[in-house]
């Protein structure tokens, strides 16, 4: 497998000076959907990405197959047809624009990037999320190639192979237990001798014959020519390092939602996440959020361009209503 690679036509400059309908901070799947839907109902729509491409998350697998439609498509062609599609609809997206400040209050919100700053009636929350890492020799190296952030993405591809898995929570069980239908055995690598974990998960893992737990133990370097084949290990209780041959490291120890920003300006979660009502509407009036920022249960891109649909048709919604107010009030 490899990483996203591909090229678009540049984008159009977009103008600083003008106010936009409704600006949309990330090109992931979330917010290229929230652009599309908004750049339809024919408002002026920019999205704002901070990296040379869009893709957000599944910049960090190579092939998807659980979007609906497609059994089977790289990652790179997905994110392409995305940016396009939103283009297609008048869309603007500006890339390597990263926003440093937001002022989310009032009719007018600003947005303010490292070159430039923007107007808009209406801004959608799409900043994504980033995974937490090991931060050991090779992750980097090999992520796509053996190190994932996300069984449910990539379990299929190694169908009876054994693989590791590093956490001891419940999305590092619960994704254990998804991996152990494709892999002929799972390593829970684990640094504990006990997992915090629902108690439910445990049982289920413990019961589950096709998982070993290597208690006390944590991952020291990741190991591979093209892709991944092997791991060395540190058993803390034994002080004692090995080797051990391996065709992929599932790597559970948490996400981190990109909400530094607008934290203390919109009403987060106990884990950071941007809370929201059904419309994905945030506490501010305007202010709208989706995808993996968002709080909620499942990351997938089929749940972020679902969430990103309804933030960009209600972001649309509002901005409609604000300017049929503005015109009724004028005329009277």
């Amino acid at each position: 497998m490899g990483t996203l690679s591909f090229s678009l036509a540049k984008p159009a400059s977009s103008k600083k000076d003008e106010e936009w309908d409704v600006i949309v901070i990330g090109a992931g799947p979330a917010g290229l959907s929230a652009a599309l839907y908004a750049a339809r109902a024919k408002l002026k729509t920019l999205v704002l990405e901070k990296e040379a491409l869009p893709g957000g998350q599944i910049a960090l697998t190579s092939d998807i197959e659980d979007y609906p439609g497609f059994e089977r498509i790289s990652a790179s062609k997905l994110a392409e047809a995305f940016a396009k599609h939103a283009a297609s609809f008048g869309a603007e997206i500006a890339y390597n624009e990263e926003v440093r400040e937001l002022n989310l209050e009032g009719d007018v919100k600003t947005v303010k990037t490292t070159t430039s700053e923007y107007k808009a009636r209406a801004v959608v929350l799409a900043f994504g999320a980033h995974y937490r890492e090991l931060d050991v020799p090779g992750e980097r190296e090999f992520v796509g190639k053996g190190v994932s952030y996300c069984g449910v993405c990539d379990a299929p591809f190694y169908k009876d192979k054994e693989v590791i898995v590093v956490g001891g929570g419940n999305s590092a069980l619960d994704e254990s237990l998804y991996i152990s239908k494709f892999a002929s055995k799972v390593y829970i690598v684990h640094r504990r001798d006990a997992f915090r974990a629902d108690k439910v998960l445990q049982e289920r893992v413990f019961a589950n014959p096709k998982i070993e737990i290597l208690w006390n133990t944590v991952v020291k370097e990741i190991k591979g020519k093209d892709e991944v084949n092997e791991v060395v290990l540190y058993n803390k209780a034994e002080d004692k390092t090995y080797t051990k041959p391996i065709s992929a490291v599932f790597i559970f120890i948490g996400m981190i939602p990109n909400t530094a920003l607008v934290e203390g300006k919109v009403e987060l979660d106990e884990r950071k996440h941007i809370r929201t009502d059904a419309f994905m509407k945030t506490n501010i009036e305007g202010v709208f959020a989706c995808g993996d920022c968002r709080s909620s249960p499942l990351k997938q891109v089929a749940t972020a361009v679902g969430e990103g649909a309804t933030a960009g048709h209600f972001a649309a919604q509002y901005v409609e209503e604000k300017k049929y107010k503005e015109e009724k009030a004028n005329k009277s």
